[in-house]
């Protein structure tokens, strides 16, 4: 039977360690503060906000939302951008995605300031990233790619000289989190929709990530695991009203060694480190 991959213990202990963090920050005169900008009302955009409004305050960590219509147009976004990147009281921004098809994701991303981008997507950032010229503990990183990182490391599983496989290719996970396992030494493959012999592909993997978030189109069956891999299920689905992963989990982890559970995994880590982030672009900002 596998050792679950507790996310949800992991980030209430690293919470703790934020939230002392913050209070000496605190007795400095600073608060770190985290502006999020959401456009439209999407429902589950709604809930995310919530949530990390609810993480921040747990921390200590001072959460400004600013809510916008769906006609709001790019120009009024990169405006609101540009007044949280001059406010010196405003330590880290983030733009709640998706946006409207009427916005520019891209341009949007490019008008946070560098410093300020704490989910890591920034031109700027990501190219600090692939150069290998940043620092996990300073440098602003994707959330979700560094807290899957982060709950490696703590239960001592070594990517060095494992075949990775990763099924995902966007800009939040795939390719950022490909780069975190090249530094430290594995051989990656990213897998995606046009890739020949998936099955094939995932049975090879010592650590195997999956983020589609497609069920039940797309589940990770038993069959496509290696017996004694470490798996983890970055994907979010809801199927008959309840959360899932993209794993078939009951089965699975009576197969690997490792086994991220969905929820409870990968999605608190994710969220616990923005508010890492949220610390580090504080600190970076001290003159």
């Amino acid at each position: 039977m596998a050792v679950i991959l507790d996310g949800e213990s992991l980030a209430k202990a690293l919470k703790k360690d934020i939230a002392a963090r913050i209070s000496e920050l605190k007795k400095k005169g600073i608060t770190p503060t985290l502006a999020t900008i959401l456009v439209g009302d999407k429902p589950a955009s709604k809930t995310y906000v919530k949530l990390k409004e609810r993480d921040c305050q747990e921390v200590g960590i001072r959460s400004k939302t600013y809510e916008l219509p769906a006609k709001a147009s790019e120009q009024e976004v990169l405006e609101l951008i540009n007044t949280l990147n001059e406010d010196k009281e405003v330590h880290g921004i983030l733009v709640q995605l998706p946006l409207p098809p009427s916005i520019n994701a891209t341009r949007v991303v490019e008008g946070i300031a560098p410093e300020k981008d704490v989910d890591g997507l920034h031109p700027f950032n990501v190219g600090k990233l692939w150069l290998s010229a940043y620092d996990f503990d300073s440098d602003l990183l994707p959330c979700t790619p560094s807290g899957i990182v982060k709950l490696l490391d703590y239960y001592k599983i070594d990517p060095a000289g494992k075949n990775v496989v990763i099924i995902n290719r966007s800009n939040l996970v795939g390719k950022p989190l490909s780069k975190l396992f090249l530094d430290r030494d594995a051989t990656v493959t990213i897998c995606h929709s046009k890739t020949k012999n998936l099955k094939e592909c995932a049975k090879n993997a010592d650590i195997l990530v999956v983020a589609v978030g497609r069920r039940p189109t797309f589940v990770v069956t038993e069959d496509m695991v290696k017996e004694g891999a470490v798996v983890v299920d970055v994907g979010i689905s809801y199927v008959g009203g309840e959360v899932c992963g993209d794993i078939d989990f009951e089965k699975i982890k009576k197969k690997v060694a490792y086994v991220t559970p969905c929820p409870g995994g990968v999605g608190p880590m994710t969220r616990v480190m923005l508010l890492y982030n949220v610390l580090k672009a504080a600190r970076g900002q001290i003159k």
